[in-house]
């Protein structure tokens, strides 16, 4: 179920947010970062994977993308972001605390969410900003239980953009689809440029094999 932060922002979130759209637009003015607008622009929910995640000034990035495309975004967070008195702003700029202790319940209320609102569209960030050897496969599990397709974007301090690249729908062979998100993400650096993950699962194969064994246990 939905707390009581979802239900809310849901129901307050407009149709059109023209003063944000507005400080986008002042925000890639001044920027020295070039934007990479939707081609073609994509309706409709989805999970939108933010990589590669190295900096906290990724999160003004993400915020100026979706304002820019006036994308009703919600974001996963851990819990802490949200306590004290910044949880209120955090709450207002669309996100959603997660207990990485106990995620139990998160696809559910995602799905509720996707549910209220057939445009909201969720953003991840599977690598983190930490050094890691490799991302964490809840994106994978989130989208492909609640059938949703996958947003690709990205940030790449390299050549200085940043924006949205393909949609694609996730088939349930993780191997597959994780190489064609590698073979996106390849020439991608992040901000800080040593702490770039390659896109990769801890056992793909595995993960492919769990997924089909917790599926046929429902359709039993």
């Amino acid at each position: 179920m939905p707390d009581a932060g979802d239900e809310a922002m849901s129901r307050r979130a407009p149709k059109r947010q023209p003063v944000r759209h507005a400080i986008a637009q002042l925000h890639w003015a001044l920027s020295p970062w070039q934007l990479v607008r939707e081609q073609p622009p994509v309706d409709g929910a989805r999970l939108l994977i933010g990589a590669p995640h190295t900096s906290n000034r990724d999160f003004v990035l993400m915020l100026a993308i979706s304002w820019d495309a006036r994308l009703p975004v919600r974001w996963l967070g851990k819990r802490e972001l949200f306590e004290g008195p910044l949880g209120w702003a955090m709450h207002r700029l669309g996100g959603i605390p997660v207990d990485r202790d106990d995620p139990s319940g998160l696809v559910e209320r995602i799905i509720a969410l996707v549910r209220d609102d057939p445009r909201a569209v969720i953003v991840v960030t599977p690598d983190g900003t930490r050094r890691s050897q490799q991302w964490r496969s809840g994106f994978y599990r989130i989208a492909l239980e609640a059938g949703l397709p996958v947003t690709l974007g990205f940030v790449d301090s390299t050549t200085r953009t940043t924006g949205l690249g393909p949609t694609i729908a996730l088939t349930g062979d993780v191997p597959a689809d994780m190489e064609r998100i590698r073979a996106f993400y390849a020439d991608k650096v992040g901000i800080n440029r040593e702490l770039t993950t390659e896109p990769r699962l801890a056992d793909e194969a595995g993960l492919a094999a769990r997924l089909r064994g917790e599926r046929a246990q429902r359709e039993r």
